[in-house]
């Protein structure tokens, strides 16, 4: 900065600051005359003393105030027919002791662990709900019941019932198993903390069947995102009627739907396969056969592919509930960025232009500006 101020008015001070690499707007601020320091701000006429600012503290730690927010100390005094400040000078005198914080008696609700679950194959993961279909009157309606494989989205079971209840998720769960043939040690099993999800019997067929279970953390709403993906892909057919007549409806139309889902339905999530092809393991011959079509495609006509040969999409290779986040590095190990002043040095004899490569009036060079320092 003192350079710039021995040389700027000589030589132009945008060119000068642009070569010592300082901000113009500094330059200016730095040649305005200080100001003389300020005297110490007097006490305004309208402060409290400080025999009432203890009083007004001690008015806030009484034990029926300590949990209440300054407005309703405020109120309360006001209604007893007492006045001692106003809010906002309780929150000065609060402030002056560091006690602003939240005083009101709430819950604290422990901070949960996100799941974080990884299937790299399908019956290693699977993921269970429960959603109502509207019955024939007003609050009447029917528990479907879903297990959905998260890496092939293959629906392994379903079950359409009058409520919803422990004894039956029971059953689903064993019989899912028993056709799907899960062995011990192979199948983690997520859902969210419904009653039916958390209950004691469903827990104790898991540990008998060697399930290991896990659930959503209280008041997250997506730690389950797969099968309320399934959930609004069943309720957004066209087909779906807005109430069901009986139950005899609902599972008809659930019996036509399942089976398109997993057969015909082609997922983005899973590169436009069905949920039958991956789950069976036919995802990789079906990619083959679509590159072999593209490749023919590509052959007949290479001018209309500006891309090159076209790819058709790949089937994932790993999917994860609550994938872990990336590490930040420390900015400190970040590499200059190319154009800046850190990123390289100059030639003395090199012309330095404006930071926007502008033309300036007096072009400057490093060696000029140490002759004339």
């Amino acid at each position: 900065m003192a350079t710039a101020k021995a040389v700027g008015p000589r030589l132009g001070v945008a060119p000068t600051c642009a070569a010592l690499g300082v901000s113009t707007a500094s330059y200016y601020r730095r040649c305005k005359p200080q100001p003389a320091a300020l005297a110490c701000r007097p006490s305004p006429p309208r402060t409290l003393p400080a025999a009432e600012r203890t009083a007004v503290l001690e008015i806030l730690h009484e034990p029926r105030f300590v949990d209440l927010a300054p407005a309703q100390v405020y109120a309360g005094l006001l209604d007893e027919g007492r006045y001692v400040c106003s809010e906002r000078t309780m929150y000065r005198i609060l402030e002056a002791h560091q006690e602003v914080r939240e005083r009101r008696d709430q819950l604290r609700h422990p901070s949960y662990a996100a799941p974080q679950l990884l299937a790299t194959a399908p019956n290693q993961l699977w993921s269970w709900d429960i959603t109502k279909l509207l019955g024939p009157a007003k609050w009447t309606y029917f528990s479907l019941y879903v297990i959905l494989d998260v890496f092939s989205r293959y629906v392994v079971g379903w079950m359409v019932a009058h409520r919803e209840s422990a004894p039956l998720a029971e059953k689903l769960i064993r019989d899912t198993c028993a056709r799907q043939g899960i062995v011990p040690g192979q199948l983690t099993i997520h859902a969210d903390r419904g009653s039916s999800m958390t209950s004691k019997p469903v827990a104790l067929l898991l540990a008998d069947l060697g399930v290991i279970k896990s659930h959503s953390r209280p008041y997250v709403s997506d730690d389950n995102p797969f099968s309320e993906a399934q959930f609004k892909t069943l309720k957004y057919r066209p087909q779906f009627p807005d109430r069901f007549g009986s139950m005899v409806d609902s599972r008809a139309f659930c019996q036509a739907f399942f089976p398109w889902y997993n057969t015909e339905h082609r997922h983005s999530g899973i590169g436009l396969l069905t949920p039958y092809e991956v789950h069976h393991g036919l995802a990789d011959q079906r990619i083959a056969d679509r590159a072999q079509v593209l490749a023919s495609a590509y052959t007949a006509h290479p001018e209309r592919f500006v891309g090159g040969l076209p790819q058709p999409p790949a089937r994932p290779t790993e999917v994860w509930i609550n994938p872990p986040k990336p590490l930040s590095k420390d900015r400190s190990e970040k590499p200059d960025l190319v154009g800046s002043p850190q990123s390289h040095d100059l030639d003395p004899g090199e012309d330095i232009d404006t930071p926007n490569n502008s033309v300036c009036s007096k072009s400057i060079t490093l060696s000029q500006l140490r002759a004339l320092h």
